[in-house]
């Protein structure tokens, strides 16, 4: 007897875009530590590379269209033409224009999304092409001269790559949301050249939480971005003027002060960014096209006045901070500033406030300093002092980040007598921005957005639980004309809980349970509907899990039907409130164990 041979499984074939590494590889990411940590030093390479080459690009392109050196600093230059000065940023506002109106439409939504959004909403899925996209406009933006920093940019892109490898390696959620972290840290690590602010700036901001599992692959790609970066860029620390002052009673006071007005200060710039935007957009001939082309005249003209508003603003900080500058000229410095960056980012320029937050901040420390030093020149901090403590606390306000802002004083500094004062500014800060503001410029603009984002800890899962993912679609079901008499034959309340009535035209018409039906006795001609409960109570199908509870809450309903559109009410299935806390509890408790538990 002959015996065929077992034909051998086909491969499927990968759908274009979906390509995965080897089972091996992918087994040994998932179920290793060590896997994961191979992995995120790779982002880390990726990451320095990526970090260096746009920050030279960057370089080249201020070189270039400001005609100034390629090693010096566009905000610190002073011999820009004023042509220059009025109308590159205007042309970069066109080109802006035009990007924005041949991709209108093409690419959007979670698209878009950053890492902080899609940490939050997506599982940590960052679209590539929506990141290539932003991180061409910011390198455009603050190429022409735009208010903006590059750190947008880099942790865009930085953190894309980390997405994108782990969509190769099929990784788990939290993996995926662990390596867009790595992502951001590498690049807040090579821009800065600070592994420390930036392993914290990946827990504070892109992940909102420390975990010890994650703890390792963060710390690894922060470091191994910074010493990619090292090689390729030329990093040196930030000059504090004079010497530290002492820790002491008055020394903290005074911190604590500087923290109280960096937080008011922080508010003010982000409310200012809020208030452009809505400037930009509610006049008609800003709409669309004009908006940028604008924002980068309007931007030029202040340039014109001082061009340390033009670019990120690293060389204006430098300037400023050993030049012993007059009160007058850092007040006319930070209010232009905090104007160029709100009209910047307002008219459609892309980028963050990451650098501009740590320009201001140190501005603002130095003027508190000078000020200070007229009527009681042995009270007042030393210049560097407040000066540090003030950038970290402004940072703390706009970035909502205080340790990564701590860490950055130290780093960037190299002075850790500096960072006692930088701690309790940022804390002080901190607890006012909280407790007044209530977000970060990252969750302000969701906010502005309508979208109900707090921070990047993970609800995206909760959003996927909807009425319809959870809602039975076996339900009995009967019109409202039926006799009560003929519907306790019907429905056994042994084996049914529920009836969901509708009416003549079938629409739905209110739900009957079955121990009401069956705890009265009545005339046979007495119909159904004379029971029904609910009758303006439903669910639609894509209710999320706040509305469900709110609507079982409201009714004081055990079980609520869902129909399929207010007009039409055709009822599609029934949800009982113990399903959805049930299956809501088991989710939460899956989530909390891949957080804790590799």
């Amino acid at each position: 007897m002959t015996i065929a041979p077992t034909p051998k499984p086909t491969k499927q074939p990968q759908a274009p875009g979906n390509y995965l590494l080897p089972a091996g590889l992918r087994n040994f990411v998932r179920h290793r530590e060590t896997g994961l940590v191979l992995v995120a030093i790779m982002v880390g390479l990726l990451s320095g590379t990526l970090v260096a080459s746009i920050s030279h690009l960057s370089q080249v392109s201020h070189s270039i269209l400001f005609d100034i050196p390629l090693d010096a600093h566009l905000s610190a230059t002073g011999v820009i033409s004023w042509q220059r000065t009025l109308l590159i940023p205007t042309l970069g506002g066109v080109i802006l224009a035009l990007i924005g109106l041949f991709f209108a439409g093409r690419i959007k939504g979670p698209q878009l999304a950053d890492a902080i959004e899609a940490n939050a909403l997506y599982g940590g899925h960052v679209s590539f092409r929506g990141s290539l996209l932003i991180s061409l406009q910011t390198l455009l933006s603050n190429g022409f001269g735009g208010s903006v920093g590059l750190e947008a940019g880099y942790t865009q892109i930085c953190s894309t790559f980390g997405s994108h490898i782990g969509r190769r390696l099929a990784a788990r959620r939290n993996d995926m949301r662990l390596l867009v972290a790595c992502g951001a840290a590498g690049a807040i690590s090579a821009a800065f050249s600070a592994p420390l602010a930036g392993a914290f700036y990946a827990f504070e901001v892109v992940l909102g939480a420390y975990t010890s599992a994650g703890l390792v692959p963060v710390i690894a790609s922060a470091v191994t971005s910074w010493l990619v970066a090292r090689q390729l860029t030329h990093q040196s620390f930030l000059m504090v003027p004079g010497f530290p002052s002492p820790v002491s009673v008055e020394m903290i006071a005074q911190t604590l002060l500087i923290g109280v007005i960096c937080a008011f200060a922080s508010i003010l710039v982000m409310l200012a960014v809020a208030f452009s935007e809505r400037c930009f957009q509610r006049l008609s001939i800003f709409r669309g096209f004009l908006r940028p082309i604008v924002g980068g005249a309007i931007l030029g003209c202040l340039a014109l006045l001082t061009p340390s508003v033009l670019g990120a603003g690293h060389g204006a900080m430098q300037i400023l901070l050993v030049s012993n500058p007059t009160w007058l000229l850092l007040t006319t410095t930070i209010v232009l500033k905090m104007l160029a960056s709100a009209i910047s980012l307002g008219s459609g320029f892309r980028g963050g406030l990451f650098f501009a937050s740590l320009l201001l901040g140190a501005l603002i420390g130095q003027l508190y300093s000078i000020v200070l030093s007229g009527p009681f020149p042995t009270l007042a901090l030393q210049p560097g002092t407040a000066a540090i403590a003030a950038l970290a606390a402004f940072g703390t306000g706009v970035l909502g980040a205080p340790f990564s802002m701590v860490c950055l004083a130290l780093e960037i500094t190299g002075d850790f007598s500096v960072t006692v004062g930088a701690v309790v500014a940022s804390s002080v800060c901190a607890l006012i921005v909280r407790e007044l503001f209530g977000y970060s410029f990252a969750t302000w603009r969701f906010h502005l957005r309508g979208e109900f984002i707090r921070g990047p800890q993970d609800i995206g899962w909760v959003r996927d639980m909807s009425a319809a993912s959870l809602m039975r679609t076996d339900f009995e079901q009967a019109p409202t004309t039926m006799p009560i008499a003929e519907a306790q034959k019907l429905f056994s309340p042994v084996q049914v809980g529920q009836i969901v009535l509708r009416d003549p035209n079938g629409m739905y018409a209110g739900i009957v349970s079955a121990a009401s039906l069956h705890s009265i006795a009545t005339k046979d001609d007495l119909p159904l509907g004379s029971l029904a409960q609910q009758q303006d109570e439903y669910l639609l199908p894509n209710a999320s899990i706040r509305d469900i509870l709110s609507t079982f809450e409201r009714s004081e309903a055990d079980v609520l039907a869902v129909i399929d559109r207010p007009d039409h009410r055709t009822p599609i299935g029934t949800l009982s409130e113990t399903r959805v806390l049930r299956t809501y509890g088991e989710e939460l408790e899956r989530r909390n164990q891949e957080l804790f538990f590799r």
